[in-house]
């Protein structure tokens, strides 16, 4: 036996054996992310009425997660009322819970053909804009949908451009308020990583950014993207990422999430905000989640 390797050996030891005295070196570690809960996955729930919107950073809280993520539908006719809004950042300040983000559907489309209709979509999103900061939230998610049309025939470039001039606009605004816009894949278009990553670029705003969906690569009925590529193409502009248990190829076919592939592409990305859990299945939520 050389010396070196029995130096080597007499080190490794001494290591070894100081790693068994204190052997809760590595569980006192910081965790590099932490987990959030997005209002959609008690979506049943919240529709049926057996959760009240005013109860979900409670309910979150007694079951461990001390961080939401809401979603304008659940209190679609609250954004300008402040004492509705007085009332969640009391409850949600009150069970020790920070509020991330609203995420907002039903406001039109951001890209649409129309310069006039587009306009309107971005302001019918600076209400969420406003009750956003006011609860205390960093963020909206919006929707990069080029036309409210199903029928529409998406142009990659045109449809780019469109949702890019809408996006800048709405951070323009959201910019005065010390809120970031984001754009999560979530169908169509916006499912194609390469294209929202370029929207992000084209918005040409430093307000502007994603929220990659681990599940949402399904474009429509008869394609898909890749969910590990598209994720990887969308990080470098991430400010938050959806946690889904299933992903998609190119092809159509869906299959069970790598963890650990998936979360290595967000943490090399440099990421180490929180991670959104958006799953519960129909009657059996919280197993889910």
């Amino acid at each position: 036996m050389t010396s070196n390797r029995r130096d080597f050996l007499k080190t490794a030891a001494a290591t070894a054996a100081g790693l068994a005295i204190v052997p809760s070196v590595s569980l006192q570690a910081k965790p590099i992310f932490k987990i959030s809960l997005a209002q959609w996955s008690l979506n049943p729930l919240l529709f049926s009425g057996e959760l009240d919107n005013l109860d979900f950073a409670k309910v979150s809280k007694e079951h461990g997660i001390e961080a939401i993520e809401y979603v304008n539908q659940f209190f679609m006719d609250k954004a300008e009322d402040m004492k509705y809004l007085k009332e969640m950042k009391k409850r949600a300040d009150g069970e020790g819970v920070t509020s991330l983000l609203i995420m907002c559907d039903r406001e039109g489309a951001l890209g649409h053909p129309d310069q006039k209709e587009r306009m309107q979509t971005v302001e019918n999103h600076k209400k969420w804009v406003t009750a956003a900061t006011y609860l205390g939230c960093h963020t909206i998610r919006v929707n990069g949908y080029a036309n409210a049309d199903r029928n529409h025939v998406p142009d990659f470039e045109d449809d780019m451009k469109r949702v890019a001039d809408g996006l800048h606009h709405l951070c323009v605004f959201a910019d005065e308020h010390d809120i970031s816009v984001v754009i999560e894949n979530h169908g169509g278009l916006s499912s194609n990583g390469k294209w929202l990553a370029g929207v992000i670029k084209a918005a040409d705003h430093s307000r502007a950014g994603t929220l990659p969906d681990f599940g949402n690569f399904r474009m429509n009925e008869m394609e898909s993207y890749d969910s590990y590529r598209g994720v990887k193409e969308l990080m470098p502009f991430a400010t938050g990422v959806s946690v889904k248990p299933r992903v998609w190829d190119d092809d159509l076919n869906e299959s069970d999430l790598d963890y650990e592939k998936m979360m290595r592409i967000v943490l090399d990305a440099g990421y180490r905000g929180y991670c959104g859990i958006e799953h519960g299945p129909r009657g059996a939520e919280w197993e889910g989640i």
